[in-house]
């Protein structure tokens, strides 16, 4: 394994060594799920299922230098953070390729979980009760500094009782300071805020100002969709529906809800971010409006009134013997498919 010190050779982001790990305890399985830049895999680490996400490098020495950063980037992010609405952070490492370890989740993604119910909508309890633990995560990352910048229902994934929702990718989460002035470099354009369609009207690598309050954008689309069950922007393509928003200043409609459901909305996606509420504010206002339903269904889940915010210690407990994940295509899960599993150099030579 490489020298624990090629995760330092960006200085501007570091994280404690405690989370490096060795290659030769990975054991790579089934591919689950698959991006523009990294594949993931169920397999284990020291006989516990996990989820494997391997990074590719680049083909250039540009490409190189830039997803070597996001790596260091997105660990460091990880090891900084835990909460029991973010998928548990196990460990990394860099050599001989880039590699992100975490929990693996049985319940399916956010996604799946809709497509499954069409062309129903999901039941008005279980919807806040999803937004709630998105906000409770993304409450988390704020409190830490972080900025996600991809909040959309394919980064998040239900625990086996599809009774919880985790956020399971930091791919593009950056931190947040003062003075910086970000990249352009962004999620999906459906759930984008629009101060961050830049990269469709600026230069590539030009910067823009932007905070926290993209993520109060993003989950107002995410909240939509738990609401209705349908695409936000129907019948626009992405570039479309980027184009709508930013310039035209066109949302999801807001008739036939509740004013409650409405006015958290309508804050959520105000043109102005400086207006929008953060995610403690969003946390009470769906508190308030789960209240106002409460009678119709008095047996809740009892997480859903409870302070869950404070950051684990590393050594809490998180799901991790959930084992196994659906992938964000809607496929249901594989089982391991050998008696004994492939070692990570295996891995190494099929990858890429």
């Amino acid at each position: 394994m490489g020298s624990m010190d090629s995760f330092s050779s960006i200085d501007e982001y570091r994280f404690d060594p405690k989370w490096l790990i060795h290659p030769e305890h990975l054991f790579v399985g089934p591919r689950i799920g698959e991006g523009a830049h990294a594949k993931v895999y169920e397999g284990k680490y020291k006989n516990q299922n996990v989820a494997i996400k391997i990074v590719h490098r680049g083909d250039t020495p540009e490409e190189i230098v830039k997803r070597e950063a996001r790596f260091v980037r997105e660990v460091a992010t990880w090891s900084r953070v835990q909460h029991k609405n973010l998928a548990k952070f196990i460990g990394a490492c860099k050599e001989p390729m880039m590699v992100i370890v975490t929990e693996i989740l049985t319940g399916g993604s956010l996604r799946k979980y809709m497509l499954n119910k069409r062309p129903g909508c999901l039941d008005m309890h279980v919807a806040i009760g999803f937004a709630l633990d998105i906000a409770r995560a993304m409450e988390c990352l704020h409190s830490h500094g972080i900025i996600h910048r991809d909040l959309k229902p394919e980064n998040l994934v239900l625990t086996k009782d599809q009774r919880t929702l985790k956020l399971v990718d930091f791919g593009l989460a950056r931190e947040e300071t003062v003075t910086e002035m970000m990249t352009a470099e962004t999620g999906t354009y459906r759930w984008m805020a629009p101060e961050l369609y830049s990269t469709v009207t600026l230069r590539q690598g030009e910067k823009k100002h932007y905070n926290q309050k993209v993520d109060a954008y993003s989950f107002a689309i995410v909240l939509w969709e738990l609401l209705h069950n349908r695409l936000p922007f129907e019948g626009m393509s992405n570039l479309q529906a980027a184009y709508a928003a930013a310039f035209k200043n066109v949302r999801p409609s807001l008739e036939d809800l509740p004013e409650d459901l409405a006015m958290i909305l309508s804050s959520c996606w105000m043109e102005d971010p400086d207006a929008r509420p953060n995610f403690s504010q969003i946390i009470q206002m769906l508190l308030h409006y789960f209240s106002t339903i409460l009678p119709s269904k008095p047996i809740l889940p009892s997480r859903l009134f409870v302070n869950e915010n404070a950051p684990m210690s590393p050594e809490s407990p998180g799901t991790s013997a959930l084992m196994a994940v659906c992938n964000f295509t809607g496929d249901t899960p594989r089982e391991m498919e050998h008696n004994k599993p492939k070692g990570f150099f295996f891995c190494f030579n099929q990858c890429y």
